[in-house]
């Protein structure tokens, strides 16, 4: 995974990228990609914090020429500081995760309560802001079946919230929280990935670790600025 930079309305704003290249599926909520299927590449950009495009998946998919990226793949938007990307490894499973918690949620809030994620911050568009977000890049050297995809982004869901309450935020995400869950294609695939599974268990404490060290900088980021 390499770190890539450019210019964008005057600001510098960084992007990690993944040339995971053939041999690939993956699983993802992302804008760009999203679902199940082949992907040889995964973008995780920045944008501002007052990112005002409507149009997120032309943005995304001109990124992605940009950074000559060809075929499927999987690309996401943030308003955390991407060059801040943390990354963990535990027993062959690779999870990168940028941290965002600017607007910390609850995934169950009170019907008609308001909604500071959906607030206009300096005029830009409440469809398309992604202010402070949690972004999971996991890869996982062995193939999953649909169903232990589906089973990882759980695992790897309840690790991030773990992580994020044992860091001191009272929440399970953020409202724009994004996943990828890449498995290797090919040969006999997996059929769990639930947290004690052997690589649900490994996914799990990647995930972990990384959601928790981003969450912890984080709150060191907020403190600098002060």
């Amino acid at each position: 995974m390499e770190t890539v930079w450019r210019e964008e309305d005057g600001t510098r704003l960084a992007a990690t990228v993944w040339r995971a290249g053939d041999g690939h599926r993956m699983i993802s909520s992302a804008m760009l990609g999203g679902g199940i299927g082949p992907a040889r590449w995964v973008l995780n950009a920045q944008v501002a914090g007052a990112y005002a495009r409507t149009d997120p998946v032309v943005h995304l998919t001109e990124l992605a020429a940009s950074y000559g990226l060809e075929g499927p793949g999987v690309g996401m938007l943030t308003a955390a500081s991407v060059s801040r990307t943390v990354r963990r490894d535990d027993g062959g499973v690779h999870v990168s995760a940028t941290v965002g918690l600017r607007v910390p949620t609850w995934a169950a809030a009170p019907a008609g309560a308001p909604d500071p994620e959906l607030a206009p911050l300096d005029g830009a568009s409440t469809t398309s802001r992604t202010p402070g977000t949690v972004n999971i890049v996991v890869a996982v050297p062995v193939p999953l079946t649909d169903a232990a995809l589906v089973n990882a982004v759980v695992t790897a869901t309840e690790a991030k919230t773990q992580a994020l309450l044992e860091a001191g935020y009272p929440c399970t995400g953020t409202a724009s929280d994004a996943i990828c869950v890449a498995a290797a294609a090919g040969g006999e695939p997996e059929v769990f990935a639930g947290p004690r599974s052997t690589w649900g268990a490994r996914i799990a404490r990647a995930v972990h670790a990384a959601v928790h060290a981003g969450a912890v900088d984080y709150t060191r980021y907020l403190r600098t600025r002060d």
